[in-house]
């Protein structure tokens, strides 16, 4: 177990911001999230006490290198008993990233927090396998830096919570409308797995080897489901980023200072179903997944040009429930 933990700080993108997740306040647009729910948790646990104080810094939409110049230094300035930094997810989308040297800059940034003595709490990014049909062409690079990250962690001394390997994670209840972040459910989850590889001293194995049951869809009912998604979902992050935005733009950190750790009572809990039609609440986009993909469909059975699908899968090509609708990119 570690030494008592008396104060903790998030960096990161969406999933640690803690997209759709809404805050029990009511604020809209701010969230609570797995890195909310572990340091209230750490309040009544052994490895941390009600003393506790806490601050998050992470930016939805944040590349690593974001995440490295804004966010790290801060880490520095304050030298925290514990960090938790889960970044790169947003460039895993990205299809000429380079996964190689994200790995690179992410143990830099590592090195420089535990040359501080600080602990560095880290989680490998969501298979994609189970999520939407049309999220899956990044499997293979998310795959391959969450390779680099247990090395990493292993090497430097890190705690590792393997959301990948989390099975009960992929149930469809874990997960937003969106099906690119997590339900309450899926942070809550998130969050005790986490304080559980905490108070352990080391990075847990996850139980069960199959995935959970899904419902069996019809091809059309498919076809039709995800090109709502496209609409809905897609097309905002695609607009944005032909324009050079992110939906973390002009965003400040929801906890910018180490404060006392606020208590939430089960009455406070929120209806996300209702939250989410509330005034101003924003569910986010693609490029907030914490390694969750993002494969277009090409052509007219989803809405999406094949243009766009290429700014993001690898192929031009997207898999629907095991079949392909293929419209090969000319370029490959």
């Amino acid at each position: 177990m570690l030494e008592t933990i008396t104060s903790y700080v998030a960096i990161g993108d969406s999933f640690s911001e803690g997209l759709m997740d809404p805050d029990p306040d009511g604020t809209p647009d701010r969230f609570r999230g797995w890195t909310d729910r572990l340091a209230e948790l750490l309040v009544d646990s052994p490895a941390g006490g009600p003393e506790l104080l806490y601050a998050n810094f992470a930016i939805r939409g944040r590349l690593l290198q974001g995440v490295i110049d804004e966010q790290v230094p801060k880490v520095l300035d304050l030298k925290p008993d514990l960090v938790s930094f889960c970044a790169g997810g947003n460039d895993c989308l990205r299809p000429r990233t380079d996964i190689d040297g994200l790995a690179n800059q992410f143990e830099r940034a590592v090195i420089a927090m535990r040359d501080e003595g600080i602990e560095v709490v880290m989680a490998n990014g969501f298979d994609t396998e189970t999520m939407s049909p049309l999220l899956r062409a990044v499997r293979p690079r998310v795959g391959v830096y969450n390779a680099h990250l247990w090395t990493i962690a292993q090497r430097h001394g890190c705690h590792m919570v393997d959301v990948w390997g989390l099975r009960p994670l992929y149930a469809e209840d874990m997960w937003a409308e969106d099906k690119i972040h997590l339900s309450p459910d899926g942070h809550d989850l998130v969050a005790r797995q986490a304080l559980a590889t905490l108070e352990s001293g080391h990075s847990l194995p996850t139980t069960g080897f199959g995935m959970p049951p899904r419902t069996t869809r019809a091809i059309r009912d498919v076809v039709v489901e995800e090109s709502k998604w496209a609409r809905e979902h897609l097309a905002p992050w695609v607009g944005r980023r032909l324009r050079g935005q992110s939906s973390g733009d002009l965003l400040s950190p929801k906890v910018p200072d180490l404060s006392p750790v606020r208590k939430i009572a089960v009455d406070d809990e929120v209806d996300v179903t209702a939250a989410a039609h509330e005034p101003g609440f924003s569910g986010g986009d693609p490029s907030d997944g914490e390694g969750s993909g993002s494969a277009v469909a090409a052509g007219e059975r989803t809405g999406v040009d094949v243009e766009t699908a290429q700014l993001i899968s690898d192929d031009g090509r997207v898999a629907v429930d095991g079949r392909r609708i293929v419209k090969e990119d000319e370029d490959e």
